[in-house]
C-alpha cells in the first residue's frame, strides 16, 4: 500500500510540475502564482491523505466518492496540460538537438523557450474536462433520460406484439443523496405505463443498509400488469470489502436478496418463469451475476432447464460480457438479453442515432444500447445510479422502454 501511494504521489507531482509551467507562462503576478501553488499543495495532500483513510471493511462512502470526484476534477485537466506541454518539450528537444549539430557555434540556449501560445492551448483544452466534470457532479448524475427502443422478432408470439418492458439497472442506492431527484426518476418510471418492469441488478454498492432510506421511494414504482422481476448484479454479493467473518458476509447477502422483495420485485436466481398473455406465453429467464473477470455465479443451463430453442425467451443477466462470451452462442437461442453493469463508464460522448464513444468500449464490446448477432439481441442499460465518480458526463442515467414487435425490421 505504501509503495503504491508513493508511486501515485510521484506521478501526481510530475503532473503538478507541468501544470505549473503552463500557468506560469500566462500568469506573471507573484502572489497569484504563490496562491496557485498553495492551493495545489493543499489539494494534493488532502487527496493523498483521504486515500490512506480508505477502509476496506466499509467500502465506498460519500467521503470516498467526494475524494474521487475531487481527484478527477483537479487532475484530469492537469493531465491534459501535461500532455500538451510534454508534446512541446519533445519538439523543443528535437529543435535544440538539430540546432546544436547544425550550428555548433550558436550562442542560443539548447532548448528554445516555452511558447505562450502552447500553454494557452493546454489551458483551453484543460477547461473542457474541468467544466464537464463539474457539470457531471452537480447536474449530470441525476439527469435521467428515458430511452425507447423497438426490437423486431419474426417469431414473437402474436399476443406479445407491442408488449412494452421498462428496464432499470445499477441503482447503487448507497451513492444517492437527493430524495427529490430520485422521486422524480421514479415518477418517470411510472409514467411509461409499461406492461412489465425488469431490474437488472446492483441495488447497492456493498451493504444492504444502503437501501434502507430508499425502500419507501422505490415502493412507489407501481404494479405492472405482467409483473416486476429482478436479478442480482456483481455489487450485490459484497465482494469488494473485507468482512469480519464469513457469516457477516452471508447475512448481508441474504439481506440484499430480501431488498428486492421489499420493493416489490420477484428475484430470479438461476431460474425462469412464464409470462402469459392471451393464449401465448414467453419465458423470462434470470441468472445470477456472470461476468468476465467478475463473479460467475450465473448458471444459464439451470436457469433455462426444460426450455427449448422454439420458446421465445427474454434473459436478464447483469453483465453484458456474459452475452458476448456465452449467451449469444447458446444453442437454445435467447432472443433478447437485458444487461447493465458498464454505466458507460459514466463519461463519454453521445449523439443519439449517430455517434457514441466512451472508455467503456475498450473494455466491453457491448457497453451501451442495442447490439445484435444472428437474431439474438442484447440491450445494455447505462445505469440508474452512479458509483466511484459521483457524476455523469455525456452518458446519462437511463430508464429504458423496450417494445417488442412481431415481424422483420424494415430496412
Amino acid at each position: 500500500m505504501g509503495l503504491r501511494l508513493l508511486l501515485i504521489g510521484a506521478v501526481l507531482f510530475i503532473i503538478e510540475l507541468y501544470a505549473f509551467q503552463a500557468v506560469k507562462t500566462l500568469i506573471k503576478l507573484r502572489w497569484m502564482l504563490i496562491s496557485y501553488q498553495i492551493i495545489s499543495l493543499l489539494l494534493f495532500v488532502f487527496i493523498l491523505y483521504s486515500f490512506t483513510q480508505f477502509d476496506r471493511s466499509v467500502g465506498q462512502t460519500q467521503q470516498t466518492m467526494f475524494t474521487m470526484g475531487l481527484l478527477l476534477v483537479v487532475y484530469i485537466p492537469k493531465i491534459v496540460m501535461t500532455v500538451v506541454l510534454l508534446g512541446e518539450d519533445v519538439f523543443r528537444l528535437a529543435a535544440g538537438s538539430i540546432n546544436y549539430f547544425i550550428d555548433n557555434n550558436s550562442n542560443n540556449d539548447f532548448l528554445p523557450s516555452r511558447r505562450k501560445f502552447v500553454s494557452q492551448v493546454g489551458l483551453g483544452l484543460a477547461a473542457v474536462p474541468f467544466l464537464s466534470l463539474i457539470y457531471g457532479i452537480f447536474e449530470g448524475r441525476y439527469n435521467y433520460k428515458v430511452i425507447k427502443q423497438a426490437i423486431h422478432f419474426p417469431d414473437l408470439p402474436d399476443a406479445f406484439d407491442g408488449f412494452t418492458i421498462t428496464q432499470i439497472s445499477d441503482v447503487h442506492s448507497g451513492s444517492f443523496d437527493n430524495p427529490d431527484k430520485i422521486n422524480y426518476a421514479i415518477d418517470l418510471v411510472n409514467a411509461q405505463n409499461s406492461d412489465m418492469i425488469l431490474f437488472t441488478g446492483d441495488i447497492v454498492n456493498t451493504h444492504a443498509k444502503e437501501m434502507h432510506p430508499w425502500i419507501d421511494t422505490f415502493n412507489r414504482i407501481k404494479k405492472h400488469e405482467f409483473g416486476k422481476y429482478s436479478v442480482l448484479g456483481n455489487h450485490d454479493y459484497g465482494e469488494y470489502v473485507t468482512w469480519s467473518t464469513q457469516i457477516d458476509k452471508e447475512e448481508n447477502f441474504d439481506a440484499i436478496k430480501n431488498l428486492y422483495g421489499q420493493i416489490g420485485f420477484t428475484l430470479l436466481l438461476n431460474e425462469h418463469t412464464f409470462i402469459e398473455k392471451g393464449n401465448d406465453k414467453i419465458a423470462l429467464v434470470g441468472v445470477e451475476n456472470w461476468g468476465k473477470n467478475f463473479k460467475q455465479a450465473g448458471d444459464l443451463k439451470k436457469a433455462a432447464q426444460n426450455l427449448t430453442k422454439q420458446d421465445f425467451k427474454i434473459l436478464m443477466s447483469h453483465d453484458p460480457s456474459h452475452w458476448d462470451e456465452v449467451i449469444q452462442h447458446d444453442e437454445k437461442h435467447f432472443h433478447l438479453t437485458l444487461s447493465g453493469h458498464t454505466h458507460g463508464m459514466q463519461f463519454g460522448i453521445e449523439i443519439p442515432g449517430y455517434f457514441k464513444w466512451s472508455l467503456a468500449q475498450y473494455v466491453y464490446k457491448q457497453w451501451a444500447g442495442l447490439y445484435e448477432n444472428l437474431g439474438r439481441y442484447v440491450y445494455v442499460n447505462r445505469g440508474f445510479g452512479f458509483h466511484a465518480y459521483p457524476g455523469r458526463v455525456g452518458i446519462m442515467p437511463e430508464i429504458t422502454v423496450i417494445q417488442l414487435i412481431k415481424g422483420k425490421k424494415l430496412a
